[in-house]
């Protein structure tokens, strides 16, 4: 990552807009993008938007008494990029620093098993990047293989969306598979709480978040993290510049006495 294209952020969103068989729609939470949206702009990121099928992506429930949600919807600049997304596929990662998953249950269905998403997930963490996703977000971490050949998940302190908060929105029976348990399968050591209270998770430069509650949360910790890859990197030009003073004047020292 190059310290003068630093802050800019990936939301990525769900295209999926069926709930199983139950002829329910669905798609992405609001809340999970518009308060990490918020977080990340605030910051002076420049945020980008991107769906698995490219378009227009589906959403599935907002609060309209969330004024940070009404900010986002209203927004000219989401309004234009929510229009049409690009997809997955087409997005380089090489432009991003950070990609933050955005849950919702649509994920379960087009997020797990998208080959380009996880190319993307590995080849931004690979490059020393940030990977962040909420509540059904983590579900993109799934079968992320990184260039050390582990898992993403592998050995790793995550949170996701529970067994116990899928049972108490009655949908157990309906995704194709349980998220907790898949990560578990998955080899990740998955951190829970309580039915819907905040719960951010930070293991190196994966952040992930239980539940809408953790959304904000899990988008702080990582520019956290951004903000400390940008002190590691000046200290690392700092020290390479200082070695090459020392050295030019080690040369100069040696043509004087020469």
């Amino acid at each position: 990552m190059d310290i003068e294209t630093m802050k800019k952020v990936l939301l990525v969103l769900t295209s999926h807009d069926s709930l199983g068989d139950t002829g329910e729609p669905t798609g992405y939470f609001v809340g999970e993008a518009a308060h990490p949206w918020k977080v990340f702009r605030d910051a002076g990121y420049f945020v980008d938007f991107a769906s698995i099928a490219g378009g227009q992506p589906p959403q599935d429930g907002k609060d309209e008494e969330d004024e940070v949600q009404r900010q986002y919807l209203e927004d000219e600049t989401v309004r234009a990029s929510l229009y049409n997304t690009p997809r997955i596929s087409v997005v380089d990662p090489a432009q991003y620093d950070a990609v933050y998953l955005v849950g919702g249950h649509g994920t379960m269905w087009d997020f797990a098993g998208n080959a380009d998403l996880q190319a993307l997930v590995a080849a931004v963490h690979d490059a020393g990047g940030v990977v962040g996703a909420v509540c059904h977000g983590p579900a993109g971490l799934v079968d992320v293989e990184l260039a050390n050949g582990l898992r993403i998940v592998e050995g790793r302190r995550v949170a996701a969306f529970t067994n116990a908060e899928e049972d108490e929105v009655g949908k157990s029976d309906v995704v194709p598979f349980l998220l907790e348990d898949k990560l578990v399968e998955q080899g990740a050591d998955v951190r829970t709480a309580p039915n819907w209270t905040e719960n951010v998770v930070v293991d190196d430069r994966l952040v992930t978040g239980q539940n809408p509650q953790s959304a904000a949360g899990v988008a702080k910790e990582m520019t956290k993290l951004l903000t400390e890859v940008v002190r590691e990197q000046k200290a690392a030009q700092e020290a390479d510049s200082a070695a090459l003073r020392q050295a030019h004047d080690a040369e100069k020292s040696e043509d004087a006495e020469g």
